[in-house]
């Protein structure tokens, strides 16, 4: 068995390569290339050095947009967690209904960012906001809160399944032995349940630290921005360099770059922390 998965596996192994080399490497090399040129087109480019960068990080446009990412991301993976964690105890309790309310709780994460923006746009306007005659592009805390509020409803229930799967699997011995040695509900958690669903913790944290640094399309339904960039994210400002501006081709490219060491430093420390402190079952 083991000489045909030897024999077989290139062959299988070689389409994926190839289409993960010509739909992944290549853009992201030529990406870092063109960040360094001044393009229209990657037919025209001519090498300019770091100026791209310079303007980058001379633009107030990135440095606002870059300040409110790591406000909401830091906001959104505490709430995001938090909340997930205490819907996957609670729903580890035996409780009637338990597979109802987790499939209602995942629902949100099925739909569109696109249209999700959308819908909400139309709650806060409609809803929360028409109280006071006002609607989310008024003030750019509307914006970040509704963003936050946003994120959680969607992905809430996608983390609170990870956490089930994590707590399901603790050996019910380690929680007896708890409770017989005296340990009241909070000890057992803190020291048994928590370190053993580690594993659970860096997964959940890294999807929601990634996926919220890289959110785009529902901060370009729900405030496009508005008022005056104060609520665009990373990747929105990227896309509005880019196509917004003639001639700032290259700028836009420059700011992705920055943008993917940023993620890439960020998510890397948070895996090897979480990961040092996992416990095998």
């Amino acid at each position: 068995m083991q000489k045909a998965l030897k024999k077989y596996f290139p062959i299988f192994a070689l389409p994926t390569l190839v289409a993960f080399i010509i739909a992944f490497v290549v853009p992201f090399c030529m990406g870092i290339y063109l960040s360094f040129c001044k393009f229209r087109t990657v037919t025209n480019a001519e090498f300019n050095g770091l100026a791209n960068y310079a303007k980058a990080f001379a633009n107030k446009d990135f440095l606002n947009a870059l300040i409110f990412t790591v406000e909401f991301t830091v906001v959104a993976v505490i709430t995001i967690n938090v909340l997930s964690f205490l819907l996957a105890l609670l729903l580890t309790k035996g409780i009637k209904g338990t597979n109802i309310f987790r499939t209602v709780f995942f629902m949100p994460n099925l739909i569109g960012g696109i249209v999700l923006g959308y819908i909400w746009q139309l709650i806060i306007n409609g809803i929360l906001l028409k109280v006071v005659g006002q609607d989310i592009y008024y003030n750019p805390s509307y914006g970040f809160w509704g963003l936050i509020i946003l994120m959680n409803w969607q992905q809430i229930g996608y983390m609170m399944i990870i956490y089930v799967a994590g707590i399901q699997n603790v050996p019910p011995e380690l929680i007896e032995a708890a409770k017989i040695d005296g340990a009241t509900t909070w000890q057992t958690l803190k020291s048994v349940t928590i370190p053993m669903v580690m594993s659970s913790f860096t997964i959940c944290l890294f999807l929601t630290l990634t996926n919220s640094f890289k959110l785009f399309d529902q901060n370009l339904a729900l405030t496009a921005g508005l008022p005056a960039r104060k609520t665009a994210m990373l990747a929105l400002d990227i896309y509005n360099t880019f196509y917004g501006r003639t001639g700032w081709e290259g700028v836009g490219q420059a700011k992705a770059v920055v943008f993917f060491l940023i993620v890439a430093v960020i998510s890397l420390t948070q895996l090897v922390v979480t990961r040092s402190k996992e416990v095998e079952n």
